[in-house]
């Protein structure tokens, strides 16, 4: 039986700076920048108690914030990310799993908890992008 599902998306964008180890990195091993525009996808079998997924005022405010701890700057710094090839898999990840301890928190409002899961996908270039999907 297939499960139907309610989902709403943000968007924001972050801008950083990061290096990679390894020869399948190519060129990438040396410093460069990357803007990525992110997306959160939440999703949920039934609407809440108002008749929404999330409260999207919320959940745009606390995806920014969640990006604002590493927007313009070069995570080869960030002591979350020391020794990590910050690949874009490895940032949707992140942040997915960032978005869902405030849904556990109840940052998000208490009808978040009804929420099944979220989905983080950050967007490279018009043609690359990579996701991460998670259950809550």
């Amino acid at each position: 039986m297939e499960v139907t599902l309610f989902s709403i998306t943000v968007r924001d964008h972050v801008m950083v700076a990061h290096s990679f180890r390894g020869e399948v990195f190519g060129p990438a091993q040396r410093l460069h920048g990357a803007t990525f525009v992110v997306d959160a996808r939440f999703k949920r079998v039934d609407l809440d108690s108002d008749n929404i997924v999330v409260d999207i005022g919320l959940a745009t405010a606390e995806l920014g914030k969640v990006l604002a701890e590493f927007n313009y700057r070069n995570l080869d710094d960030v002591p979350a990310f020391a020794g990590i090839n910050t690949s874009t898999e490895f940032l949707a990840k992140f942040i997915a799993d960032q978005l869902a301890d405030l849904v556990h928190a109840g940052t998000l409002g208490e009808g978040a908890r009804g929420l099944s899961g979220i989905e983080v996908s950050l967007q490279e270039s018009h043609v690359a992008w990579a996701s991460y999907e998670r259950a809550l």
